[in-house]
């Protein structure tokens, strides 16, 4: 039997006698005979195996597949080598399940897929053992296969302060493999890749993307058979013992969200975005993402009720609507070297308790947020001395040091228990809105009872926050790990924010949150306004590439108030009254990213509202110009009969056409009065862009007369 998902945009269509595949993924079909998937039934090549060897959802060694096996396990060295059939295929709408078994190694596989309207595929896989032996699990993937046509890649890497960065490669041979060993979604690769045509780009070419919603180990390979075939494959990572099923157990992939766009990247994000929107990204109120201010930049460990009290003030002058206490609040916490664990408030900083500071910034009509960081401890600290045995570790090792900190055992009930019973504290006693929730530190030697434990804790950190969302529905979380350690579809089921990076450096911010937009919209994407000299990169920007780069995501200033200068709190101030202004349209608008012609010196992105009325577009100028002109900007999105109105909102000061000169020259015509343009003119011949300095941007916004 032949069955198909599909919606406007997508088709999906699987052959499931006598075994389970996925026949095609992608554009949808006009037209169509089911039965006629049996033509793709390919010519059986020379020197191989004698018959068509099918690509299954779980690609058996024992059918002929020479590739990596979807599954891989055994039970006492036995049945290592399944082959499943088709027993039972449910489908209902545009969701379905196929459930295969193999009778001789008394293993049931099922696979369950669901399209929805945005156009994104979910896909996971399940494994029960139905033998009395256990059965080890050392792999459990899902496997998608794209078509030969699909020769390059384009993958994200990085570190601290330097997430999302893309690279591309060919795959023509082999492959590609990327491995995540750190216990944490990680800086290093984020669990997402592209797959397409040759050269695809941001307006253009056909691309298949992916994500493993996981927040532990995983690993993610695109493959080329020596036929010419190639798949993906993406699955938690297990190590050595960690799956082992009684009978009757099971154990599923986590979710693999997949889509197809023939249109370019930026119609895959929109993808991507919608199905966020529509089905896992839930805020506690239908309201604007509030400006945030953070006090870590501003104060670090310093904590001074006073003093904080006067930051809260100039911070809502400035527009700011939540303030958030970073680090440094509990405890003996002066440093970063003591008291992690000791979730009690400071008397020494807060003799009066946080109520005064919480009911000045409530008074000045901002929320209160304030930072946790519940998984680590330090062995400097009062719960250290209590409960040495509560770390999460291999007895008898040394394991090294992470930032001074270690983790705790989450499987460990007293452990649990205890963090719940702290949590509920700090959010039952106080009028709480937010909290920043980070995890700072990779994980060695993840053990629990002498066992690995890299799942066991990632669903230990679920069950907790998902206990303590159902406790305070009201108060919103954001995910930080060291920055964009922890970002992910699955955190994001349980939080509603992701700190992007530690870096507020904004040459290195375009960039990183170009990467993170792939497959994340703007209203989740923290991004805030430091100050003019990074602490991170020691580099000294302008405000004008300060501002705008954070005004393309949910927004938030990094500073101590106090202490800036009254030019430079108007200056915050304007950039985020700008934010303000344009918020209903970047947090609810189709993102999308324009083909520039000097990519190397310039990048230029933007939202577009979804009636394609409105949008607004920054150019960024991360460099000297390759060339004396920067070329036409050419806009995407847009509506080729209507007329827009151009205007821009801001700009550097050496191009403000309001002072004459010199600087007047440096401007094309259309910046020097009130222009009117076609969106087909905008989109094809587009706009001059004028002379801009490195470390610069302009914004504009356009819409229809």
């Amino acid at each position: 039997m032949n069955y198909r998902l599909n919606n406007n945009n997508i088709d999906v269509l699987f052959r499931t006698t006598p075994y389970a595949e996925l026949s095609y993924f992608g554009k949808r079909l006009q037209n169509i005979q089911l039965e006629n998937l049996e033509m793709l039934t390919p010519a059986v090549p020379n020197a191989r195996i004698d018959v068509d060897v099918p690509f299954t959802l779980c690609p058996e060694e024992g059918l002929g597949n020479f590739s990596t096996p979807g599954l891989e396990g055994h039970r006492n060295g036995k049945d290592w080598s399944p082959v499943f059939f088709t027993k039972e295929v449910i489908q209902t709408e545009n969701e379905i399940t196929i459930i295969s078994e193999d009778n001789i190694a008394n293993l049931r596989f099922t696979s369950h897929f669901i399209l929805d309207n945005s156009g994104v595929l979910q896909c996971q896989n399940s494994l029960i053992n139905l033998g009395n032996e256990p059965y080890q699990v050392n792999r459990l993937s899902i496997t998608l296969p794209i078509p030969e046509r699909a020769q390059e890649l384009m993958a994200f890497s990085g570190r601290w302060i330097k997430e999302f960065f893309p690279h591309r490669t060919k795959i023509e041979h082999c492959g590609y493999l990327q491995e995540n060993r750190r216990g944490r979604t990680s800086h290093e690769y984020f669990p997402g890749i592209v797959v397409g045509t040759d050269g695809f780009k941001e307006q253009s070419g056909e691309v298949w993307g992916v994500h493993l919603g996981w927040s532990g180990n995983h690993r993610i390979q695109v493959a080329v058979k020596s036929n010419g075939k190639r798949f993906i494959q993406a699955e938690a990572l297990y190590m050595a013992g960690e799956i082992t099923l009684a009978k009757d157990e099971s154990i599923s992939t986590p979710w693999l969200y997949a889509t197809y766009s023939d249109q370019g990247l930026n119609e895959m994000s929109q993808h991507f975005h919608d199905f966020l929107r529509g089905n896992i990204i839930k805020f506690s109120q239908n309201k604007p993402r509030p400006v945030h201010l953070n006090t870590w930049e501003g104060i670090f460990f310093d904590h001074n009720p006073d003093y904080i009290i006067q930051m809260a003030t100039k911070a809502a002058h400035m527009g700011v609507e939540r303030f958030i206490i970073d680090d440094g609040w509990f405890g003996k916490r002066d440093d970063d070297y003591q008291g992690l664990g000791d979730w009690y408030l400071d008397k020494r900083k807060y003799p009066n308790g946080l109520e005064p500071v919480i009911k000045h910034i409530k008074d000045l009509g901002m929320e209160f947020g304030i930072w946790v960081e519940p998984e680590m401890i330090n062995k400097n600290s009062d719960l250290y001395r209590a409960h040495p045995d509560w770390l999460l570790e291999l007895h008898g090792y040394n394991q090294p040091e992470g930032r001074h900190q270690y983790l705790l055992d989450l499987q460990n009930p007293a452990v649990f228990e205890y963090l719940l019973e702290r949590l509920t504290w700090l959010l039952g006693s106080y009028d709480i809105d937010y909290i920043k929730w980070d995890m700072n530190r990779e994980i060695v030697q993840a053990g629990h009872n002498g066992n690995p434990a890299i799942v066991g804790q990632t669903e230990a950190l679920y069950r907790l926050i998902d206990i303590l969302q159902e406790k305070f529905p009201h108060v919103e979380i954001e995910s930080c790990s060291s920055g964009g350690g922890r970002i992910d579809y699955e955190i994001l089921k349980r939080t509603q924010r992701f700190w992007t990076s530690d870096s507020n450096d904004a040459l290195d911010r375009q960039i990183i949150q170009r990467g993170m937009s792939y497959f994340f919209p703007p209203e989740v994407m923290g991004a805030h306004i430091g100050g003019a000299l990074c602490h991170t990169t020691f580099r000294e920007l302008h405000m004008n590439l300060r501002g705008l780069t954070a005004l393309f995501g949910h927004m938030g200033v990094e500073l101590d108030p106090v202490k800036e200068s009254e030019k430079e709190q108007k200056a915050f101030a304007h950039y985020i009254n700008l934010h303000k202004q344009l918020r209903p349209l970047l947090h609810s608008g189709n993102s999308v990213r324009l083909d520039v012609d000097d990519p190397r010196a310039m990048q230029s992105y933007g939202v577009v509202s979804k009636d394609q009325k409105e949008a607004a577009f920054i150019i960024a100028q991360l460099s000297l110009p390759t060339y004396a002109l920067s070329g036409n900007l050419r806009l995407t999105g847009l509506l080729t009969d209507k007329q827009y109105q151009i205007e821009i909102l801001d700009m550097p000061d050496n191009i403000d056409p309001k002072i004459s000169g010199h600087a007047m020259k440096v401007l094309p015509l259309w910046m020097k009065s009130q222009t009117i343009l076609s969106g087909d003119w905008l989109m094809n011949i587009g706009l001059p862009l004028p002379v801009l300095d490195p470390a610069t941007a302009m914004l504009i916004k356009i819409t229809t007369k």
